[in-house]
């Protein structure tokens, strides 16, 4: 459980560097924007380029992969069928960031230490970061461009956005250099990490701004929204991904590595992708931000009940 309260305590720890710089008034809003902005065009595809051309598509391509594309599906549909009844004014863009915000898990930098101490290999966590970056993000990347541009989805604008996209670029140049089995040379690879490095530091900092500037989490008559997105992700998920991953036929660590990683909590990619296209900013944080304290016991608990019937 160690590896649980690691890496929990890490992030917490950059996000309240954030809180603090804005509380002393170094960094404002307008830092918040650009470093998010920061994260979105350069570093975060830096980083998902440098993911994906070291993840073994042999440890991907299994049932666990399949399993994550199901359980996400799942909870994206539940919540938007709810959306639908509970807030049926919401726009496009608001049940996009709310959709997300209850199925995209923290696969990078809570899920890679997580999978390490708590699963015993970071291959566990790849067939979702695998889904999530090749997959679910290209695909929601061109919704929201043609949200934010006012524009009817259609399957030529989505696929034209889905490829001009720098997140999604990074991560299908990642992929083609893992599949062509290509070394990058130095004066490559060391720049392009460099860069990588930064992104989830500039997340975490722009969070902890929001924070801080923003209104208390979970406040006023957003309270309910937030709270039927973080039971989403933190119950309803890890509960779907135990019910497919055990009809699919996974059993023991397969199973437990799946269900672990659907009880992750929403990822900070959502808050910045929330910012770069300006739809619901603060329900974004704040699922973010109750959903990574309210997955630390279900976690430990799925964990202690695998141990228990399973002999995990």
């Amino acid at each position: 459980m160690l590896g649980v309260l690691e890496g929990f305590a890490t992030i917490a720890v950059v996000v309240a560097v954030g809180w603090l710089l804005a509380h002393l008034r170094v960094l404002d809003d307008s830092a918040q924007v650009n470093l998010s902005r920061l994260a979105f065009y350069a570093a975060s595809p830096a980083l998902l380029l440098t993911v994906m051309e070291r993840t073994p598509l042999d440890a991907v391509l299994s049932r666990n992969l399949l399993t994550s594309l199901s359980s996400f599906t799942g909870i994206a549909l539940l919540y938007l069928v709810l959306a639908r009844v509970r807030w049926p004014a919401a726009s496009m863009g608001s049940r996009l960031v709310g959709s997300l915000s209850a199925g995209y898990v923290n696969a990078g930098n809570l899920g890679i230490p997580i999978a390490l101490y708590v699963l015993g290999d970071v291959a566990w966590v790849a067939p979702t970061l695998l889904m999530q970056l090749l997959l679910i993000t290209p695909v929601y990347m061109a919704l929201f461009d043609s949200d934010a541009r006012g524009e009817r989805p259609t399957l030529l604008r989505s696929l034209r956005r889905m490829f001009s996209n720098p997140i999604t670029i990074g991560a299908i140049t990642g992929l083609l250099i893992a599949v062509l089995d290509l070394d990058l040379p130095r004066v490559v690879s060391d720049p392009i990490a460099l860069l990588g490095n930064m992104a989830v530091p500039s997340m975490l900092v722009a969070f902890g701004i929001s924070l801080r500037r923003g209104p208390r989490p979970a406040a006023g008559s957003s309270a309910p929204h937030v709270w039927t997105i973080v039971g989403l992700k933190v119950l309803a998920m890890p509960a779907i991904a135990l019910g497919i991953g055990m009809a699919l036929g996974l059993r023991g660590q397969p199973l437990f590595a799946v269900v672990v990683t659907a009880a992750l909590p929403t990822a900070q990619n959502i808050f910045t992708y929330a910012v770069r296209y300006r739809r619901e900013v603060t329900l974004a944080r704040d699922a973010i931000f109750i959903s990574t304290f309210a997955s630390v016991p279900v976690i430990i608990g799925i964990a202690a009940l695998f141990h228990a019937f399973a002999g995990v």
